[in-house]
């Protein structure tokens, strides 16, 4: 019988929420967003308690307005004030604007920054920090969602035209640790990959300056992003660039002008060596040479043009050998190799939309545009807050998946008792997870210093 008053399902929500709060979530939200003009006149009261109940539904597995009501369940009123029902907070999401998404992302970056402050995210980032930005298509199904048209994405690494969204984002990570979302912009479907990147890797590297990045910060981009606007904004703010460049006949001639001996054998992570002769088994080769890119702008750029190729094997009965030519332009300092390896680890990124879309953005669930990018901010909030709960967990945790943290973390089962009218909750003999979870608590609630100032 489903009849326990005393029972919760996500007890792990009590020392994340309590994280964001010291992070100033709530302070955050009453000072930035304001909803002045409603459709209804109580859809916009008290916008602080209806966004953290949709971030707590969230992190504890929601991923449609509905799910959120998972957090209504059992005693959960016990341990938290202020939660809503899904069709409220459905009618909240409603009523947002474009500005008051630029409201509600403005939030998302100043949290950010704050969680840096109170856990061990994005450790090292006073030495080098590293920028990715992409976009992905979210498939969307039916005519009432606004913004909702045809774009090219790639399944099984095939180009298809599929109907749905399209968010942009940045990330921010370091070599030691793992990447949060510094922005995420939705846009129609139909929406250039690069459309608006240029504002994005502005406001991405502001924030990573604010968040504590003295030293060096390196964007990186396919070559969806490889234009003029991007690299000049990356300029304009000190930071490095490293994007793919659209081959032209200029990136041709410049890669058919690099001599034959120039090229170098490059070693990847977990390369294989030949025992006998102890060389690399790898066709991938890299070499540079001086370019200057956009020439047909009032500021060209001159940087490196480093290119990999790797041998075409689909070639079977080839005379010669057939390259394949990858290049990318880049102002790092490494070598030639090395900046090739790190351009390649651009591929993080797609570790947080695998995340994201196994969480919150599974789907994109109103058929507002401006609910949807709302819906999609608050998901980059509580992916940041579970990768700053796992840092305070153990290092397992703090490079987990968001999977294996809402399960290892939030969703504890838990009774509630009150002996001596304080509140106890008694959660799980032999809990797999016990110690991890125990030190997240102490973590959390020990220090007691309140929200840091914020940002």
């Amino acid at each position: 019988m489903f009849d326990d008053q005393n029972l919760v399902s996500c007890a792990g929500l009590v020392p994340v929420m309590a994280l964001a709060e010291r992070a100033g979530l709530s302070e955050l939200v009453d000072e930035r967003v304001a909803i002045r003009t409603t459709t209804v006149r109580s859809a916009a009261a008290n916008p602080a308690g209806k966004l953290t109940s949709i971030i707590a539904g969230m992190a504890a597995g929601a991923d449609c307005i509905d799910d959120l009501d998972v957090i209504r369940s059992g005693g959960m009123r016990r341990l938290f004030g202020g939660v809503y029902a899904p069709a409220t907070l459905g009618q909240f999401l409603r009523e947002f604007t474009h500005g008051h998404t630029l409201q509600l992302a403005s939030v998302a970056r100043a949290h950010l920054v704050n969680l840096v402050q109170a856990s061990g995210l994005l450790p090292g980032i006073e030495d080098q920090v590293f920028i990715d930005i992409d976009s992905l298509l979210r498939p969307v199904y039916g005519h009432a969602k606004q913004g909702a048209s045809f774009g090219h994405t790639k399944i099984a690494g095939r180009q298809v035209l599929r109907r749905g969204l399209s968010p942009l984002a940045t990330t921010i990570s370091t070599s030691q640790g793992a990447p949060v979302v510094a922005g995420i912009r939705l846009r129609a479907g139909r929406a250039a990959s690069g459309k608006g990147a240029a504002s994005m890797v502005a406001e991405a590297i502001a924030t990573a300056r604010v968040a504590g990045a003295s030293g060096e910060i390196l964007v990186r981009g396919d070559s969806a992003y490889g234009n003029h606007a991007v690299v000049a904004a990356c300029v304009k703010a000190g930071a490095r660039f490293s994007v793919v460049l659209t081959k032209n006949p200029a990136v041709t001639a410049a890669i058919a002008s690099i001599p034959d001996d120039a090229w170098t054998p490059v070693h990847y992570p977990g390369a294989v060596t030949d025992p006998d002769t102890g060389e690399l088994i790898s066709d991938a080769e890299v070499a540079e040479t001086e370019f200057t890119a956009f020439t047909s702008t009032k500021h060209p750029v001159t940087a490196r043009l480093v290119v990999r190729r790797v041998r075409d094997r689909a070639r079977e009965e080839e005379l010669f050998p057939v390259w394949r030519h990858h290049p990318f332009f880049t102002n790092n300092t490494e070598p030639t190799a090395q900046a090739d390896i790190t351009h390649r680890r651009h591929a993080i990124i797609e570790t947080v939309f695998a995340d994201l879309i196994d969480g919150p953005l599974a789907h994109l669930p109103s058929g507002r545009f401006a609910a949807n990018s709302a819906w999609a901010i608050c998901a980059a909030i509580t992916h940041n807050l579970l990768r700053a709960a796992g840092t305070l967990t153990s290092p397992r945790h703090a490079a987990a998946r968001g999977a294996t943290l809402r399960r290892h973390i939030v969703t504890v089962p838990a009774r509630i008792a009150r002996p001596g009218r304080r509140r106890v909750m008694h959660l799980p003999e032999h809990w797999p997870w016990a110690q991890h979870w125990k030190t997240l608590w102490h973590n959390v609630f020990r220090p007691a210093t309140g929200p840091p100032r914020v940002a």
